[in-house]
Parts: C-alpha cells; sequence; structure tokens
C-alpha cells in the first residue's frame, strides 16, 4: 500500500462527505460560479470567454479539489498544474486579481454547499471540519501560489 492509499484509508468521515459532495454536485458547484462570474464587474476577461470553456475549466479545479482532500493528488502534481495555468493565463490576457478573484469565488462556492448541506450541523464534528476546512484553505492557497509563480515566470 503506497503513502496515498494509506492516507486515503484514514480520511475523516467529514471529508469522505465532502469528496462525495464535490463528485456528486461538481455541476452545480460550477454552474453557482459561472452566476457569480456573470454578475462581478472584476471578472472582465472571464465572461469574455466562452461559457462552456469556463465551466470545463472551473469543473476541472472542482475535480481536483476532491482529489487533494482525498490525497489522491500530490505536491508536485498540484504545484506543475498550477504553474502551468498561470502561465497560460497570463497569455490569456487574464489579470493577475482575476485569477484571485476566480479562486476565491471557487471556494466560496464550496464552503456554501458545505453550509447548506448540513455538513457543519454536528458539533461533534467540530474537529473533523477544521481539519477539512484546512485541507480547503490549504488547496486553494497553493493554487493560488502556483498560479502566481507561473504568471510571473512565463516561458
Amino acid at each position: 500500500m503506497d503513502d496515498s492509499t494509506a492516507r486515503e484509508n484514514q480520511l475523516s468521515p467529514f471529508s469522505r462527505k465532502l469528496v462525495e459532495l464535490i463528485e456528486r454536485d461538481a455541476r452545480e458547484l460550477a454552474l453557482a460560479y459561472l452566476r457569480e462570474v456573470k454578475k462581478n464587474p472584476n471578472m472582465a476577461t472571464y465572461q469574455s470567454f466562452p461559457e462552456k470553456e469556463v465551466y470545463d475549466r472551473t469543473y476541472a479545479v472542482y475535480s481536483q479539489l476532491g482529489r487533494w482532500i482525498s490525497y489522491k493528488l500530490d505536491s508536485e502534481e498540484m504545484k506543475n498544474h498550477w504553474i502551468a495555468l498561470g502561465q497560460k493565463r497570463r497569455q490569456e490576457g487574464f489579470t493577475l486579481p482575476e485569477i484571485f478573484l476566480s479562486l476565491c469565488l471557487e471556494r466560496k462556492q464550496v464552503w456554501h454547499k458545505i453550509q447548506s448541506e448540513g455538513l457543519l450541523d454536528n458539533a461533534l464534528d467540530l474537529y473533523q471540519a477544521l481539519e477539512l476546512y484546512d485541507r480547503l484553505v490549504t488547496f486553494f492557497d497553493r493554487a493560488l501560489y502556483y498560479a502566481i509563480i507561473g504568471y510571473y515566470h512565463q516561458v
């Protein structure tokens, strides 16, 4: 059994619920994100892209988040992906504040979904919720960090 499989087997019930929620509702999360992008005046470049492409990109972020939470995505793979993404977004004409805001809006959708599904209703789950919140924040913080590196070190 490799290290990622061992960690995956140790997922808390709360983490498993979130992974299941993301897998089950990734489409809904991506559509909610799209609605936010459309009404946000600070997302002009995203608004100029075909909706299907923005949707597909967002869906991929949620897929990667599920893999991160379940320990199926290693740090090196994540680093390489987000550095390349930062480079690509710069080539496409996105501003760094738009990239930052995009990740914030994606994270916001996940957090709203967690709340609306009642995953935080049980006080006994507080420790597990904090553990999961840490994984969620770490994912988006690392994604942003590596996207910024890629953005500024365009090849």
